[in-house]
């Protein structure tokens, strides 16, 4: 059975506030999704469709901020940060797909761009590991949707 570290929906506010979507194959050139707003309704970009430049890549750029605390309210330092992993997809509910980020500690680890997407909507979602192994729980997934 895995252990899991709990977070603080503080924690998981603030861990994806700073989350990005941008780049490539959107709507628009940069998306901010937060919980307490989201353009689109669903997160997406939400924008003006804009064809890619040809020969463009389409992809997707995830930025974070990293945890302060735990659900009981205990702190973490970022030395105790093991790793990030974002797990993303095309089907939110089979995030089939994985990149892990070493070195969760070092500040300039908490953005990510995901390259190599195909058209359609993308989800996203990422937790973090501390140094005894611990999990947290995934955080809210974020969409960005890819076009030609």
């Amino acid at each position: 059975m895995k252990r899991v570290i709990e977070v603080s929906q503080a924690w998981v506010a603030a861990f994806f506030l700073g989350v990005l979507l941008t780049g490539c194959g959107g709507g628009s050139d940069s998306a901010s999704t937060n919980p307490g707003s989201t353009s689109g309704g669903s997160g997406s970009d939400g924008g003006a469709s804009q064809p890619n430049p040809p020969g463009s890549e389409k992809s997707a750029v995830l930025s974070w901020n990293a945890p302060d605390s735990r659900v009981n309210g205990d702190g973490i330092k970022m030395a105790e940060l093991d790793k990030y992993i974002i797990r993303y997809g095309q089907d939110a509910d089979n995030l089939d797909r994985e990149v892990v980020i070493s070195d969760a500690q070092v500040e300039a680890r908490m953005t990510y761009k995901v390259s190599g997407l195909d058209d359609g909507v993308w989800y996203f979602t990422i937790l973090v590991q501390d140094n005894n192994g611990l999990l947290s729980a995934p955080s809210a997934a974020v969409d960005k949707e890819i076009k030609s």
